[in-house]
């Protein structure tokens, strides 16, 4: 062993022993690996930064940036709403089906991202079908590590051996060349969780009171103030009256007793939601959200008389636009200058951009026109607008008390109305890269720059969408394969591995280092794991003479397999609080499945690609 490759894997084992104690941030790592290589004289400051240019970093960032439109324009919240109705109460038939549409969206994203999209939709579903969480998010966080063996974009080391293949003059994998493994580890691992979930919490009819309790939700403010059958949608046609004339003009809530909630107004790519104002103006083929809170209000005359046409309403209270508008309770104090004024002398409506549809004194609503009521302290103010208006609720205000805000808060899209532009430019950007006309990196970047023309992510989301940590970690670990390579650390692994396998069958050897790379894993990121072990598999398959991809993708599979315990993974981290797990319960249940896996793997992998 020469002096530089002991200083190497010097600097490599305190890495590995910073990650194992998890007392050092990934990211600050990386950064410190970054100055202690070219220190130690191994390779150059130019080597060690090249890293921040490398295409599969810069591919990474912009997948960030998609996963983040995904989740802005509501569409994998509409995914999880889609399952638990077509779940219905069968437990193991919404254990399956939130393990593929998991996967299925983790193959296009982030699998960390996937399980931060994920978490609030399945405690909602938790709480709406009286499930322990236990038994929901272990299934989660598997199948957001089983998306990273789907396609080549799905985790960080997919595109890391791949990288290296690339690197080492071979044509890399193409987009869809993880699916054939995916799919049947995918069917292995529900199946698996379907066999061991008893002892992932306790069944529906055993769950105490106090675990699906929750902050209150929107139908429950539809009973209490008796909303029910007060909204409507109407369409202007192109020939009313109404087009053309402002709002402030036509005063349809003094005279016809008709709260404008919200405007739908068509454009190129899509439909849009507007906030109506006293001064916005009416057009031709804009839809009106109407709550219409005086019981003599002639609906029909009123569509007769303006030519309007009525629209069919999803059940429920707004029930159709509830990605795009909420509701929030509000206290009148004492020192409010509300108090004695109505409505209309406040000008509520313009101020706060929120609409007053109910009012409580006391424990009973008040059904009469709330306008021309004056307003007493403690008086309860039910209110609704758009999401981005109920989040300024948040914060402190003299003339009243934000008593309430739904849990829909969570769960609500920014930009809810922009979900099919989202999905198009989605496919579009799978398409360009699975058919390999452009580089991945210039089909995710013109990805990101449409969903920003769509409206579908603002600058300032998409910088915030990005980890950086992840990519620190990944720029600081880079320069190992170098350093290692440059020293000898590969040959000296390669030898190891040919020594310690002898004269066996490609099976054996693959199995050998599914088993390395997985216990390697168990102490450092997936991502680090894939960066070290991807030219130490492509060198051991130069040792043998045979095909680097059944090596190589040997490695990005077990570099996915990390399921046995909390750390192996962001991903099961993330789940470790909103499932109540422990250390043991991942090894309990992660053990077997990993272990499953690489059998899976070795009987796949020489058979689809074959050495």
């Amino acid at each position: 062993m020469t002096p530089d490759l002991a200083i190497v894997l010097a600097l490599l084992a305190a890495a590995v022993t910073m990650f194992a104690l998890g007392r050092t941030r990934g990211d600050a790592v990386g950064l410190l690996m970054l100055v202690a290589l070219p220190a130690s004289g191994v390779i150059e400051m130019s080597e060690a930064l090249a890293g921040f240019s490398d295409p599969t970093v810069i591919l990474m960032a912009l997948l960030f940036v998609v996963g983040e439109a995904l989740v802005r324009t509501g569409v994998a919240r509409r995914a999880g709403d889609w399952l638990a109705e077509r779940a219905g109460s069968s437990e193991a038939r919404l254990v399956a089906m939130l393990m593929a549409i998991v996967t299925t969206t983790g193959s296009f994203m982030s699998s960390t991202g996937v399980v931060a999209l994920f978490i609030p939709v399945v405690t909602r579903i938790a709480h709406r079908s009286a499930i322990a969480a236990g038994r929901l998010f272990m299934p989660l966080s598997i199948a957001a590590l089983v998306s990273g063996m789907m396609t080549l974009v799905a985790p960080p080391p997919n595109l890391m051996v791949h990288a290296e293949l690339v690197r080492n003059g071979h044509q890399g994998f193409g987009f869809f060349a993880f699916t054939p493994f995916g799919v049947p580890i995918l069917a292995m691992a529900i199946v698996y969780v379907l066999c061991v979930r008893r002892w992932l919490g306790r069944p529906r009819d055993q769950v105490p009171p106090s675990e699906v309790a929750g902050r209150r939700h929107i139908d429950q403010w539809i009973e209490e103030y008796a909303l029910a059958g007060r909204d409507f949608r109407l369409r202007v046609r192109p020939g009313s009256s109404l087009a053309g004339k402002a709002l402030r003009a036509l005063d349809l809530r003094a005279r016809e007793g008709i709260h404008v909630l919200a405007i739908e107004r068509a454009e190129r790519f899509g439909r849009r939601l507007i906030n109506p104002t006293a001064d916005t103006v009416l057009a031709g083929g804009d839809v009106l959200l109407l709550d219409v809170f005086e019981p003599d209000t002639d609906l029909q005359e009123l569509t007769r008389r303006f030519d309007l046409e009525s629209l069919p309403l999803a059940d429920g209270y707004l029930a159709d636009r509830r990605q795009d508008i909420g509701m929030a309770e509000l206290i009148i104090p004492d020192q409010s200058t509300l108090v004695g004024k109505t409505l209309e002398q406040a000008r509520f409506r313009s101020v706060h951009d929120l609409a007053v549809i109910g009012l409580k004194r006391g424990s009973r609503p008040r059904l009469e026109r709330l306008s021309r009521i004056p307003l007493q302290v403690g008086d309860t103010l039910l209110v609704v607008g758009t999401w981005r208006a109920i989040r300024k609720l948040a914060g402190t205000h003299r003339d009243f008390v934000v008593a309430s805000l739904p849990a829909e808060l969570d769960e609500a899209a920014p930009a809810g109305s922009r979900a099919l532009p989202a999905m198009a430019t989605l496919a579009l950007m799978v398409g360009l890269m699975a058919s390999g006309v452009v580089p991945n990196v210039l089909a995710a970047l013109v990805a990101c720059l449409l969903l920003g023309l769509f409206r579908c992510i603002d600058t300032a989301s998409a910088y915030r969408s990005i980890h950086w940590q992840t990519l620190l970690l990944i720029v600081g670990m880079l320069p190992f394969a170098l350093a290692l390579q440059r020293t000898g650390g590969i040959d000296l692994a390669t030898g190891f591995l040919l020594e310690l396998t002898g004269d066996a069958s490609p099976r054996l050897v693959l199995a050998a280092l599914f088993a390395t790379t997985t216990l390697l894993g168990l102490f450092i990121s997936n991502t680090a794991t894939a960066i070290l072990m991807a030219p130490i598999a492509l060198s051991v398959a130069s040792g043998l003479d045979a095909s680097p991809y059944p090596f190589a993708m040997t490695v990005a599979l077990a570099s996915s397999a990390a399921f046995m315990t909390p750390v192996s993974s962001p991903v099961n981290l993330l789940v470790v609080g909103p499932g109540g797990y422990t250390f043991m319960d991942f090894v309990r249940i992660g053990v077997p499945l990993a272990v499953l896996t690489g059998v899976a793997c070795v009987l796949l992998v020489p058979w689809l690609l074959p050495p």
